[in-house]
């Protein structure tokens, strides 16, 4: 029966199920055993045995999802026994532990041998006498022998084995126990490993002085018997050590499926200890280790915990291995902590990006693989890593083998990661990458693919030009019925297309977009990523003075400026807005439709201090050329951007309250100055570096303009002089603003752009 709640759960095992089993027998037979299920549920017993009995063993490519759980402890040296346990003489054996330490081992071992067997642990669950002597030998004796203390914790991991005997395991205090114990075994290690180092640097020595004599010197040779001899003793003491830890490390998981157990675990530094026993060579003692901490990494508490240590670079080591399980459970660890930054990094750090692209060639591990590899390729940082491997050959091959299959969405989502890169962009385009990419997304209408290609298509260089040939193929996909998502996504694709060969004119009266853009720029009509992608798209095509005179002419610019004021509070729509009216100020006949016919400039001084640094750039830029075109806007504007640059100094004149103490605010007739006028009428108030300076030569608000625009402040910005006779784009003016909320991968800063360039 299944239950979502392990301590819910009893499996019932149907040794005898097969196709000729009479159903209806063995499910009445279920239910008289089993006293969980109701006799009322006979029917639902025998459906549920049907279907076991028929099913068919999956046969796809697709693989079930293997649970990794680590093997139970294997029978030890000194089980063996010369006697068989009967579960009738659980008296004599409880007398042998209150002998000596050989006595108690027997009869430890005796009773484990019956606890192994789960039909014993009710009976030994009643004998109080037997389990109490056992905890109170554990408590008193551990230290004395090793193989005592494995061999009564490992009576305690059978009854740890099920849930309902967990209660027993904490009344006896058996986990708390078990942690005491390990820390110890840990100091021992070290103090072993020390000791061993020790002896081998004085063999080595020892081997160095011998070479340098003729004959043998016998204190020498003493010294390598000793090591050799400690090394011997070393490798058995670590025998029985690991066969410790594996059975108290097993019982704590076991118990640990209580998280209130677990917190205590945490609360006695189990992290620490189960990172630190990483450094052994026991492949089964290292997939329970790591599957330990692959259950606590879980809670945020013990991922930091393990962020705090070595834990990634001690699980690097494990990646590859031969073991297929340890490294199985490995790599389902390090993808629970990839989802932390910090842990990603070190990921990087440690050499496992290299690794785990090996991994993608090995169909049992590749899912793993790929997860992690995605994570890390969500950081900006890493992209670039990725086309120095192998990988992008492989994911593209994966690609290709899917034919008109759908996906695995980690798959194509790590695609689209690692498109958003130039160097890996021009990796996914050579041979006929781009094209196969193409035909794909085209047939099957995939958003995701055509996302993929998206991000490609915003890279300057050789693999934009690539896009020249499927410009017509992306402008069919608009209008046409076609999914939303697919057509934002072809739409973003053409939008970054800034190429100048491409004849944009041609494209938009071939395939009738202007209609299209027109219609999906009025608030409301459509979602704001599709309408958001429209004004990006009419900002790329109005660089073509005849594109853009077509727009004006279809009254894109009062729609635009509509959308401006519905979507004003977002920063994304307003920055590509007042793009648009930046490129079209360019051009004569849309400048003249922009500045005289409608309030666009009005609106570009209100946005000319908004708190977005992206939006300020682009409307300082659009101002700039209006008002060297226009000389009413342009007084407007030096007037505003004066004001707002001296904002200060002008409250204070203008609020400044009449006082006798300071008559020169006043006239011989005791009339104010200022006569209820603007401040910026007075020139002669102005200052300079001295004071106040004369009305002849008084510093103007066009000074200050000059000053702001002109060769004073750099290659930031567009200078006037930027801006040709014929108001001609620039040569090296950006083809497209960054986004309002950041800056696009390897795109330069949109402010390093000037005419120089």
């Amino acid at each position: 029966m299944q239950a979502d709640d392990v301590r819910y759960l009893t499996r019932i095992r149907l040794k005898s199920l097969n196709p000729n089993t009479d159903i209806g027998s063995l499910a009445r037979k279920v239910v008289e055993e089993c006293r969980l299920i109701s006799p009322s549920k006979l029917p639902e017993v025998e459906q549920l045995l049907f279907y076991l009995q028929n099913r068919k063993s999956p046969t796809g490519k697709k693989k079930e999802k293997k649970q990794i759980k680590p093997r139970d402890p294997t029978p030890f040296e000194g089980m063996e026994l010369d006697e068989e346990a009967n579960i009738n003489s659980i008296d004599d054996y409880v007398e042998l532990l209150y002998e000596d330490v050989p006595e108690k081992i027997r009869g430890a071992t005796l009773i484990l041998h019956l606890a192994r067997n789960p039909d014993n642990l009710e009976e030994l669950l009643q004998n109080e006498t037997a389990l109490g002597a056992l905890a109170r030998v554990l408590r008193e004796d551990w230290k004395q022998s090793v193989d005592l203390a494995t061999t009564i914790i490992y009576v305690f991991f059978c009854f740890s084995s099920f849930i309902q005997f967990h209660g027993l395991i904490t009344y006896y205090k058996i986990g708390a126990l078990c942690m005491n114990i390990i820390e110890h075994e840990l100091k021992r290690y070290d103090l072993w490993q020390e000791e061993l180092q020790k002896k081998k640097k004085a063999d080595i020595l020892s081997e160095q002085v011998t070479e340098l004599k003729v004959f043998n010197d016998p204190e020498n040779q003493n010294l390598k018997k000793e090591y050799e001899k400690a090394l011997k003793k070393y490798q058995g003491l670590l025998t029985k050590q690991e066969q410790l830890l594996r059975v108290a490390l097993y019982l704590l998981l076991n118990l640990s499926e209580d998280t209130r157990t677990e917190l205590k675990m945490r609360n006695k530094n189990i992290v620490h200890l189960l990172v630190k026993t990483l450094d052994r060579d026991s492949e089964e003692l290292l997939v329970l280790v790591v599957s330990f901490l692959k259950k606590l990494s879980i809670f945020l508490e013990n991922k930091n915990d393990m962020a705090e240590t070595d834990t990634v670079e001690k699980l690097a080591k494990l990646v590859p291995c031969e073991h297929e399980d340890l490294l199985n459970v490995t790599l389902r660890l390090l993808l629970n902590l990839s989802f932390d930054t910090g842990l990603r990094s070190k990921m990087v750090q440690v050499g496992l990006l290299p690794k785990l692209t090996t991994l993608l060639g090995d169909e049992t591990q590749r899912h793993l693989a790929m997860r992690i590899l995605y994570h890390i390729s969500m950081d900006d940082r890493f992209k670039s890593m990725f086309a120095y491997t192998d990988c992008i050959p492989q994911v593209m091959k994966m690609l290709f083998d899917c034919g008109e299959e759908r996906m695995e969405p980690e798959l194509i989502s790590f695609c689209i990661n690692l498109a958003a890169n130039k160097r890996n962009a021009q990796l996914i385009c050579e041979g006929n990458g781009l094209k196969m990419l193409m035909k794909r997304a085209l047939k099957l209408k995939d958003p995701l693919m055509m996302k993929m290609i998206r991000n490609v298509s915003q890279h300057d260089g050789p693999s934009k030009n690539l896009f020249i040939d499927y410009v017509g193929d992306l402008a069919a996909q608009i209008g046409q019925n076609e999914e939303e998502e697919f057509v934002i996504e072809c739409l973003g694709t053409l939008a970054n297309l800034t190429i100048p060969d491409l004849d944009w004119e041609l494209v938009l009266k071939e395939y009738n977009l202007v209609p299209f853009l027109k219609d999906h720029l009025k608030p409301g009509c459509a979602e704001d990523d599709l309408m958001l992608e429209v004004v990006i798209m009419i900002g790329t095509v109005s660089m073509d003075d005849s594109c853009a005179a077509m727009l004006a002419k279809s009254g894109i610019i009062p729609a635009l400026i509509e959308l401006l004021n519905a979507q004003q509070e977002d920063d994304e729509f307003v920055c590509q807005i007042v793009y648009v009216f930046y490129q079209m100020v360019f051009h004569q006949a849309t400048r003249d439709v922009i500045i005289k016919e409608t309030q666009a400039p009005a609106y570009l001084i209100d946005l000319m201090h908004d708190k977005n640094a992206e939006i300020r750039k682009v409307c300082d830029n659009t101002l700039d050329i209006i008002a060297e075109y226009d000389e009413e806007w342009g007084r407007k504007i030096q007037n505003e951007k004066f004001r707002w640059h001296n904002s200060q100094w002008l409250e204070m004149v203008e609020n400044r309250q009449m006082d006798e103490s300071e008559p020169f605010m006043y006239s011989d007739e005791g009339e104010p100055f200022l006569q209820g006028g603007d401040i910026l009428e007075r020139p002669d108030l102005f200052y300079t570096a001295d004071g106040i300076i004369t009305a002849e030569s008084a510093i103007s608000p066009e000074f200050f303009t000059d000053f702001q625009n002109g060769d004073f402040i750099g290659s930031q910005g567009f200078p006037s002089s930027a801006v040709s006779d014929g108001f001609g784009q620039v040569a090296g003016a950006p083809l497209r603003p960054t986004t309002a909320y950041g800056f696009r991968p390897d795109e330069q800063f949109y402010y390093t752009y000037s005419a120089s360039r």
